[in-house]
């Protein structure tokens, strides 16, 4: 029979079933534990033996709760870590139309926006880029979480070093690191330049999707996060590891 400090399941079982006569009594000392049981509160012990803490849990986390209860822990157990639900969305749209505009850019072959030598056309792609380029930015100067913002610090970063390329084919680089195109001097840049910058592998246009998809990656990332107690009892950020009443209620 297994024993826990020399005492068998037998004497633990005549140890608790005592604990209400000897819990109103100062004096009680079990084990040469003052007020304690093997660890256990007299008085908590008590509470919970006899259902008063099970009906106190069930009442506040009853369906019949009032909102300002419910509010309350909605707001402690489903909140995002760092950044509000809306934000993180709107940053991933951002994203993902950044990295489209990129892509359509890196295609090669027949489907090339360059493949078809429609300056207009090449325009149109290169003027959507840097339209999705300061929307993205813009959205996630809105983040309070590291990892977006760091992504974000580098796609300005890499930007501001391929300043001179960019000022060459018409593309300028605001104080707000917002891009501007002007469309005269586009037109009377070099293509092969262009093309260099925006469909060469490892070239302008494939780091700044790169950046786009990492910046995607840490707003999904953050999305499925929440601040919560895990049923072990510590803190986390991941909602799915469960809450701290799933069990025993």
């Amino acid at each position: 029979m297994a024993a826990i400090s020399g005492y068998d399941s037998s004497s633990l079982s005549v140890l608790f079933s005592s604990l209400n006569k000897n819990a109103g009594s100062s004096n009680v000392s079990l084990l040469g534990g003052g007020s304690d049981l093997l660890g256990i509160n007299y008085s908590d012990y008590a509470t919970i033996r006899n259902g008063s803490y099970l009906k106190l849990m069930k009442s506040y986390y009853s369906l019949d709760a009032s909102d300002e209860v419910k509010d309350a822990v909605s707001k402690k157990t489903t909140s995002t870590s760092k950044d509000d639900t809306e934000t993180l969305a709107k940053i991933e749209d951002a994203a993902e139309a950044m990295k489209t505009s990129a892509d359509t850019l890196l295609e090669k072959g027949q489907k090339s926006v360059f493949a078809t030598g429609d300056t207009e056309k090449i325009y149109n792609a290169v003027d959507k880029f840097v339209t999705d380029y300061n929307s993205l930015l813009k959205k996630a100067s809105d983040s309070e979480t590291s990892n977006i913002s760091g992504a974000a610090e580098r796609m300005v970063r890499m930007t501001k070093s391929n300043e001179k390329m960019l000022n060459s084919i018409g593309i300028t680089i605001g104080e707000d690191n917002q891009l501007k195109i002007d469309k005269e001097a586009f037109g009377k840049a070099d293509t092969s330049v262009v093309k260099g910058m925006f469909q060469a592998t490892g070239g302008f246009g494939y780091q700044v999707s790169a950046q786009a998809s990492m910046i995607n990656y840490y707003a999904e990332n953050e999305a499925s996060k929440s601040n919560t107690y895990s049923n072990a009892g510590t803190y986390t950020y991941n909602y799915n590891s469960g809450a701290l009443y799933n069990e025993g209620i």
